[in-house]
């Protein structure tokens, strides 16, 4: 103990001295070269604006368009929409559309033992499918890791909210014994086990962190995912989330919110439409997605194909009402100015936002008005689009699946489309994408936000851009 610390004051003496410009690389040298090193887990870094830089390499995803992110992708680039009528159980209810994955297809493409769907909830089923995905597509195994390597390897997946059909399932239960209640009953409604079921499979005992912040929870996911790389917490993280609620119960209480699209009831694939003048309520979604985030240097050491780079992250606070924005969009203003802030560039760089816009009259004007006021001159020359239009809104997990399609926008220079914009809403003034656009890099390469929005005045921006050395 006594060495340690003796080891410990030797440090602090030396780097006293040292030019706060020059620190990280010399303290780097100091311990070398002092031998202290041997004693701390090596990281290898690479830093930009005296962060350490954090890249995407593999995607995943399990959406209603598809049960992998590169379909899904295709399918957005192509205007689509995976929009369907809801089944008998939910008869009676003023909303009858929603964005459902195929259950059957998914068990049969990628199966999920016996033992599997007896412990996770339809929501961490998904993730882990996604986060499977991401680590095939990125070419990483974490099998193929030494034990050092693993306990730098952490996992931020959350969940919005839980699918009520557990709760009152279970509840059916109990009326017919105490016995007839799963003793996984409560596991599998549990944020947290997503992080837990997929740090499991793998071995992985880096930082597991579960974030639940309604609909902005996958962005806030795979921004505290980057903050922990940064600040050198972990070298690699599966990030994202998984949501599974559409049950009659659920769409009950946000058909009472007069929150989901009631107009379009005879024509599904329409239904969600932002920025349109006929928009009328946000059309719910299910699936989940999941990014692998890696400090720079630990990607280029295996030769990892870079999909894109995680710039920065915004967070705020509304302080205005549990699910409304306030008028003036100050909540998204902010976020969206932190993001820039944070990744220390200019807004002029910007030339795509993904908005969160969900496709109801309210929220999707006023975000548009946010865009306005954080670019000002520059707004006519940034692109605008929300892919809700094809997918619905995903709440939990619509950040993080967003996300994923910026980045692919980021590798193949394409801007996905708002569709079902029959006549774009007057009081929107923002450049929205229609149809699928090349996207021309500016000063040498593509930078865009990401917003999500959550109720109790949450919000999130992630600021993604094209790899460049």
């Amino acid at each position: 103990m006594k060495h340690l610390q003796k080891i410990e004051g030797l440090k602090k003496a030396k780097l006293a001295t040292l030019p706060s410009s020059d620190h990280v690389n010399t303290k780097m040298r100091f311990l070398r070269s002092s031998k202290i090193l041997t004693l701390f887990p090596t990281r290898n870094s690479s830093t930009h604006s005296g962060h350490r830089r954090v890249v995407i390499t593999g995607s995943g995803a399990v959406t209603p368009l598809a049960n992998n992110a590169g379909d899904s992708w295709r399918r957005i680039l192509a205007g689509e929409s995976a929009i369907s009528q809801l089944g008998p159980e939910f008869k009676g209810l003023p909303c009858q559309v929603a964005a459902q994955i195929d259950r059957d297809k998914l068990q049969s493409e990628k199966p999920l033992s016996k033992t599997d769907m007896k412990l996770m909830s339809p929501a961490t089923q998904l993730a882990v499918v996604a986060a499977e995905e991401a680590l095939k597509t990125g070419r990483l195994n974490p099998k193929d890791m030494s034990e050092e390597q693993r306990e730098r390897f952490g996992v931020c997946v959350g969940m919005g909210m839980f699918d009520l059909t557990e709760v009152y399932g279970a509840w059916q239960q109990l009326q017919r014994g105490y016995n007839r209640v799963s003793p996984f009953f409560v596991p599998r409604l549990l944020p947290s086990m997503a992080c837990g079921h997929i740090s499991m499979r793998h071995g992985l005992r880096g930082p597991n962190h579960s974030v639940s912040t309604a609909c902005a929870t996958g962005a806030h996911a795979l921004g505290d995912a980057m903050r922990f790389i940064r600040n050198g917490d972990a070298d690699v993280m599966l990030a994202g989330s998984g949501e599974a609620c559409i049950d009659p119960l659920s769409i009950a209480g946000f058909c009472r919110l007069r929150a989901l699209s009631t107009a379009f009831n005879d024509n599904p694939a329409v239904a969600s439409r932002p920025f349109d003048k006929a928009r009328d309520g946000f059309v719910m979604g299910e699936g989940a997605a999941v990014l692998l985030l890696e400090e720079l240097e630990h990607a280029r050491s295996r030769g990892a194909t870079i999909l894109a780079e995680l710039l920065g992250y915004g967070l705020s606070g509304d302080a205005f009402h549990i699910t409304s924005p306030s008028e003036n969009g100050e909540g998204a203003t902010l976020a969206m100015r932190r993001a820039i802030q944070d990744a220390a560039i200019r807004p002029e760089e910007i030339t795509y936002v993904n908005a969160h816009a969900t496709s109801t009259p309210t929220g999707d004007r006023i975000e548009s008005h946010a865009i306005g006021r954080v670019f000002g001159e520059h707004t006519s020359q940034v692109r605008v689009s929300s892919t809700k239009g094809a997918h619905g809104h995903l709440l939990g997990s619509s950040g993080n699946l967003e996300a994923l399609f910026v980045v692919h926008a980021c590798a193949d220079s394409k801007m996905p489309p708002s569709i079902n914009i029959e006549q774009l809403d007057v009081d929107v003034k923002v450049n929205v994408v229609r149809e699928a656009a090349e996207w021309t890099p500016n000063q040498g390469r593509r930078v865009a936000l990401k917003n999500s929005f959550g109720f109790g005045g949450t919000n999130a921006s992630l600021c993604i851009a094209s790899y460049s050395e």
